[in-house]
């Protein structure tokens, strides 16, 4: 069996996108040869077909080519899952300031932000990455792999630049 059809098979069947460790381990091949073959792969999905190989969220994953949308769309009918104002200006402060504290999210937005923070974490898109020493050990927030995935991101330094 080609190298390229097993990454082929084992990210068709995954749910998330796989590293590139994963897939080695999986494969049973070494890492630099599994990147040739993803790279090979990647050049034959994009010369034909709907499917295309993305790098997102640290790893691999099989995804339809945004030409496609439309057509997926009509099909699935997703409720919309937007992100409102508040969870936006949240998320932002929370991906350019981590590890942040609910009290210094509430100190920059001047309104209390605990229900925003409460939604966010329950749609995964942040998460708590410990406490900081300070009085009440208050907790403090990050962005998850969720996040980088939501918004199409490969890691945290794919953001745009920080507005003054």
């Amino acid at each position: 069996m080609r190298l390229e059809d097993i990454l082929h098979a084992l990210l068709f069947v995954a749910d998330a996108p796989l590293s590139l460790e994963t897939l080695a381990e999986a494969s049973g091949a070494a890492p630099a040869e599994v990147e040739q073959a993803l790279n090979n792969l990647q050049q034959t999905l994009a010369a034909a077909g709907p499917i295309q190989l993305v790098r997102i969220a640290g790893g691999y994953q099989l995804a339809t080519k945004p030409e496609y949308m439309f057509y997926l769309a009509r099909l699935l009918n997703p409720p919309p899952k937007r992100l409102s104002r508040a969870a936006l200006e949240v998320l932002a402060l929370i991906a350019y300031e981590q590890p942040i504290t609910q009290a210094q999210i509430d100190a920059l937005r001047g309104v209390d932000s605990s229900h925003t923070v409460r939604q966010l974490l329950e749609r995964g898109l942040i998460r708590e990455v410990g406490r900081k020493d300070a009085p009440g050990k208050p907790i403090l927030y990050g962005t998850t792999e969720q996040f980088l995935h939501y918004f199409g991101l490969n890691s945290l330094d794919d953001l745009p630049e920080r507005p003054d």
